[in-house]
């Protein structure tokens, strides 16, 4: 039975300056953990029994980075299975995209995580080492721009 898990791909705008195009003013929520390779990643965890994945996906959100869904808009028409193993099992995570209401609210982490920062894609993709993370970065910020 493969390992499901869920997370929200959490992104601000920034006020752009006049001469900036819309997508410089965009920057992703990366957690680094404090466990492993302290890898970084979108806050994401396992679902609970009963559990539906949306639910798991707001929960994760508000225990590793102190977010309420109520701060958060989740976006319309994007989700992202990633399918990969995990110590010679296979996982599942599921990703929605959800937008901060308010660009200027506290991340409070938990012990789970040691870090956060907030990225512009490049920065985000550097510092998220899996390519299959790195492409769905780079499919959300292209799939962020073309709403504009």
């Amino acid at each position: 039975m493969a390992v499901r898990a869920c997370g929200l791909i959490i992104y601000r705008r920034l006020q752009p300056a006049p001469s900036s195009k819309v997508s410089d003013s965009i920057e992703y929520l990366l957690l680094q953990t404090s466990y492993g390779t302290h890898h970084w990643t979108p806050p994401k965890g396992h679902v609970d029994p009963g559990e539906e994945d949306l639910q798991t996906a707001f929960r994760e959100t508000q225990e590793e980075a102190g977010l309420q869904a109520s701060q958060l808009t989740l976006i319309e028409g994007y989700k992202k299975e990633l399918h990969y193993p995990v110590h010679g099992k296979p996982k599942t995570v599921v990703y929605w995209l959800a937008e901060m209401k308010d660009c200027n609210t506290e991340i409070k982490l938990s012990e789970e995580h040691q870090a956060f920062q907030w990225l512009k894609l490049e920065d985000a993709c550097k510092f998220a080492e899996y390519e299959d993370m790195q492409a769905m970065l780079k499919e959300v910020h292209q799939f962020l721009c073309s709403r504009e």
